[in-house]
């Protein structure tokens, strides 16, 4: 068992998703300081979305070449909706009242964005980066077609030369690696969650 593809499947997947994390939450708050700008960004990324995984990744492959590069900014286009989403939706959720008396107390806009409206929203953001995780775990099987390697390999060897033991592997390591980190961080939500209650 190729277990060093495991191994690499996963490492794609979590570079991708602190990438995506970071650009998504920038996104996100760009979105929702500037209205004009937001339905600009917000478009995009849902068009990013509708977009087939390998048909983008091909046309990422023209820019970096066949690597481990290309499956990287795919998955990070691949998986911005859910984070931007809901850290637009999440910021503006916030009720009205906290951030009257935010204002009240003195605090400046970036002040309050950060200190009050953002650990307030953050469970709902947190739901859009789980829902992206999860997300790229899938969409990294495509990356074997442009030279990314992990578990797409894997599973394409074993299809080729018709060795079932090895697509067995692949997919159940796929699913294992999916539906663990699902209920990992489903508990995350749900504990924060509660904490807001």
């Amino acid at each position: 068992m190729d277990w060093s593809r495991v191994w690499e499947h996963f490492t794609i997947v979590a570079i991708a998703s602190v990438f995506t994390i970071l650009l998504g939450l920038l996104l996100g708050f760009t979105a929702h300081l500037n209205r004009k700008a937001g339905k600009v960004i917000l478009a995009v990324v849902d068009v990013l979305q509708t977009i087939p995984a390998l048909a983008l990744l091909g046309i990422i492959m023209v820019f970096f070449g066949g690597s481990r590069t290309t499956v990287i900014v795919g998955l990070v286009l691949y998986s911005l909706l859910p984070v931007v989403r809901n850290t637009c939706t999440g910021l503006e959720s916030v009720s009205p009242a906290v951030k009257e008396a935010a204002l009240g107390m003195g605090m400046s806009k970036t002040y309050r964005l950060f200190r009050v409206e953002f650990p307030i929203a953050f469970p709902t953001i947190f739901t859009g980066i789980r829902i992206a995780v999860v997300t790229s775990i899938s969409v990294a099987v495509f990356g074997t077609f442009v030279g990314g390697g992990g578990l797409g390999q894997v599973i394409y060897r074993g299809i080729y030369v018709q060795d079932m033991s090895r697509i067995l592997f692949g997919t159940v390591s796929l699913m294992v690696m999916a539906v663990v980190l699902d209920f990992i961080m489903s508990l995350v939500e749900k504990r924060l969650y509660r904490h807001q209650m």
